[in-house]
């Protein structure tokens, strides 16, 4: 997943606003009590970082991909 992914679907799923903030300030235990931004910064994979915000947000499973899934997302 690229960065420019990642935050399509932050903006999708939580708004621009709002998407930001979560990213910014909201601990992840899965990620080592740290941010997704510190996250990120560390080197994280984009791809691990939204997985773990969904699962933190309880983000339901169909759209972890965002509103328009597409199959070579899944890949």
């Amino acid at each position: 997943m690229r960065s420019s992914e990642f935050w399509e679907l932050v903006d999708d799923e939580f708004g621009r606003a709002h998407g930001r903030t979560l990213v910014r300030d909201h601990v992840l235990l899965e990620l080592g009590n740290r941010t997704a931004e510190q996250a990120m910064d560390a080197g994280e994979p984009y791809r691990d970082v939204w997985f773990a915000l969904c699962r933190s947000m309880d983000v339901p499973r169909e759209r972890q991909w965002g509103k328009d899934e597409k199959e070579s997302r899944r890949a």
